[in-house]
């Protein structure tokens, strides 16, 4: 498909990347939407909790927007609310998928969740169509977009999945890992070590024959974690195996629903091939928008209305009609 152009023009601060991607987290407030949580057992005796919004518009009936947040997020996150606000208010029930071990309570198992585990969002898009959903959209923010996009192509989906959106996708995650680690990403990859090993050490605390304190302790880099824990925990050799074999890239060329991705081109957490230009050109239910701006999910809008949040509705919304 011909790559779209993008119209997103924000103000002038919210031009530089690290200012865009930072401003939402620190500053954002996202009000008046309710959630709903729901426990989903799974097959292999875990379980993940979904948070739902619900319109009240009679014309929301069968419609659902499935949203999937990115690395150590959850569905409480800004980004996931502003969008399930914004589906709601354009008449979309919304569920808000926290993955494994994000939803506030270690899982069961000792496996969790990484960018490849599309196993889970299998599950719950089967549990969804159980509840006489007859248009489904899925809305995937950064690992979660990766998740989405290789859900997508390596299966065939349900009739009822009618259309996607995935923003700031890392599609070749090795690529972004390499950029994480660039000095200008310094302090995004502090956070992101810190937060995982802070839930690993709670993992141990449930599961101390498989991890040791020390262990975790020692790991200094995202890599490190993949190699001790990721990796070993979901059945790869180690992190690069994961990386290769997770990584949705490989995916999109199979993908048979509309697709839009949004990838900014400032965004400092993807490298070039995060950008699947040749894909989305030979496909012709891939679109790939790639803005000036916007950052790491940082589409910024003086309306309160992120331009990410525009754009799915909108796209999901041509889709149907």
């Amino acid at each position: 498909m011909p790559l779209v152009t993008s119209n997103y023009k924000p103000p002038y601060f919210f031009r530089n990347g690290h200012f865009s991607t930072i401003y939402p987290n620190l500053v954002r407030t996202v009000k008046g939407i309710e959630q709903n949580r729901e426990r989903v057992e799974l097959k292999d005796g875990d379980f993940i909790d979904i948070d739902w919004s619900y319109s009240n518009d009679p014309r929301s009936k069968g419609k659902v927007a499935v949203l999937v947040h990115g690395l150590e997020g959850n569905a409480q996150r800004q980004y996931i609310l502003g969008l399930a606000k914004h589906f709601v208010k354009n008449r979309w029930n919304v569920a808000a998928i926290n993955l494994r071990n994000c939803s506030g309570e270690v899982n069961r198992l000792y496996r969790s969740y990484n960018a490849g585990v599309s196993d889970d969002l299998a599950s719950i898009i089967s549990h969804i169509t159980e509840k006489d959903y007859h248009s489904i959209s899925i809305c995937g923010f950064s690992l979660g977009g990766n998740i989405t996009l290789k859900y997508l192509g390596e299966r065939k989906t349900p009739k009822q999945v009618k259309s996607a959106v995935a923003v700031s996708v890392p599609c070749d995650l090795y690529n972004s890992l390499n950029e994480i680690n660039k000095p200008r990403n310094f302090i995004y990859q502090q956070r992101f070590i810190q937060s995982l090993k802070k839930k690993l050490l709670e993992r141990q605390q449930v599961f101390p024959n498989e991890i040791s304190i020390s262990d975790i302790k020692a790991c200094s880099s995202l890599i490190d974690i993949d190699n001790l824990y990721t990796s070993v925990a979901h059945g790869y050799v180690d992190a690069i195996d994961y990386y290769t074999k997770c990584s949705s890239n490989q995916f999109l060329k199979d993908i048979t629903i509309p697709t839009l991705i949004i990838n900014a081109k400032n965004d400092t957490f993807l490298g070039t091939t995060c950008y699947p230009h040749n894909e989305a050109q030979r496909n012709s239910d891939l679109y790939l928008e790639t803005p000036d701006f916007g950052g790491h999910v940082g589409f910024y809008m003086p309306s309160g209305i992120f331009y990410n949040e525009y754009r799915a509705i909108e796209f999901v919304q041509k889709t149907l009609d």
